[in-house]
């Protein structure tokens, strides 16, 4: 981590809330709205997420998983998202959604007529924009606590009583 933590301090609180109040709580803010007003379906917004996950490598974003009401998705859905091209454990609309993440990471130039066509045809206007800035928060904060090295220090909750590996 290149980050001081002082000692006793939660190193994503700290970061987030302490270094920085005036942006990371408002940042704070962005994140946990994109969790608290989605109104996307469990699998399509998980694919999307996951799949910024894993191009932004934190490990802090690759370990948790998004649960609505007690349910979260198999175990094995973040390999079927790496697989998104070819897995038959998608819908139409959670293919897309892990597409749309690796494009708008990776190649958002590329984003072409052809792709917004199929896009259009599965997700309306409004979900398009939520899925939009919901795949920009992830991307931006993602990055910032692997590149900050916040993601290999930070515990989830589920995990708290867990020793560190």
């Amino acid at each position: 981590m290149i980050i001081d933590i002082p000692e006793g301090n939660d190193p994503i609180g700290y970061v987030w809330g302490e270094m920085v109040p005036g942006i990371g709580m408002a940042a704070a803010g962005f994140s946990l709205a994109v969790y608290e007003h989605s109104t996307l379906g469990l699998r399509e917004f998980e694919a999307a997420r996951l799949r910024i996950a894993q191009i932004n490598g934190c490990l802090f974003c690759l370990d948790w998983r998004t649960e609505r009401d007690g349910t979260t998705v198999e175990d094995e859905f973040a390999d079927a998202v790496a697989d998104w091209r070819t897995t038959d454990a998608f819908d139409t609309r959670t293919r897309l959604a892990a597409e749309y993440a690796e494009r708008y990471a990776l190649d958002h130039h590329g984003l072409d007529e052809e792709f917004w066509t199929r896009m259009s045809a599965q997700y309306s206007q409004a979900e398009i924009v939520e899925l939009t800035m919901s795949i920009g928060s992830w991307l931006a904060f993602g990055r910032l606590n692997h590149v900050l090295g916040l993601d290999a220090v930070c515990v989830l909750p589920s995990h708290a009583g867990r020793s560190a590996t």
